[in-house]
């Protein structure tokens, strides 16, 4: 895969680097700030872009300012945000928009090196990746939806298994329904709450939020992956 850096810390955008690199991924660019991010980009045409938060020359947001810059420009571009801290505003916002596969991480994450290659791995298909601390950091700035009240029992039920990370076909399985059947709740659900095709990107994702904060549950231990 040909990926595209960010990363201010030089220990850092060197170690992953050769990290990625190792792992048979090709590292087309590695920037230190964002004042070149565009042109990089249609320069070296990633498959992924991974970039810092807090980046120079304040070091406050100018990273996720970029990822969302690039989801107006790339829309379809997969991106991992890596951060120190959750910047949930940011944070949700670019879960919100429409959009290719995304992963929000901390830092610490990288640590472990197995999991952040299977996280780049999953993006790259298609996977929503989300840092566990970023979902709960999320959840407590929103408040009980009153959308929830529109589902029928059934679409509760596959919101709830969606929240789970089940797949459409597990979801199949489990309710003894049909792929297609499954497909029709979950378009439904998106419509009622709010998650309309075309205006909403990560409507998964959004609805399994809604879901959880709702009941007060909690995502599945390690990091979440939401695909179709």
């Amino acid at each position: 895969m040909r990926i595209l850096i960010c990363e201010d810390s030089v220990l850092l955008r060197e170690g992953l680097v050769r990290l990625l690199e190792d792992a048979g991924h090709s590292v087309v660019a590695a920037l230190p700030d964002t004042s070149g991010l565009s042109e990089a980009v249609i320069e070296t045409d990633p498959e992924l872009c991974i970039l810092d938060v807090r980046l120079p020359p304040t070091f406050t947001d100018e990273g996720i300012r970029a990822a969302l810059g690039l989801r107006d420009t790339n829309p379809a571009l997969p991106l991992l945000v890596l951060s120190q801290y959750v910047e949930e505003r940011y944070a949700s916002d670019l879960i919100a928009a429409q959009g290719g596969p995304l992963g929000y991480l901390l830092k610490d994450r990288v640590a472990d090196v197995s999991e952040f290659l299977a996280s780049v791995q999953r993006i790259s298909e298609g996977a929503t990746v989300l840092d566990p601390e970023v979902v709960a950091q999320l959840l407590t700035r929103r408040n009980r939806d009153d959308r929830m009240q529109r589902l029928t029992e059934r679409e509760r039920t596959v919101l709830a298994l969606i929240a789970e990370g089940k797949s459409n076909q597990a979801i199949a399985g489990l309710l003894f329904l049909s792929e297609a059947s499954v497909e029709k709740h979950i378009t439904a659900i998106f419509q009622k709450l709010g998650f309309e095709q075309g205006e909403s990107g990560n409507r998964r994702v959004l609805a399994a939020l809604a879901h959880i904060e709702n009941t007060g549950g909690s995502m599945p231990t390690g990091q979440t992956g939401l695909g179709r």
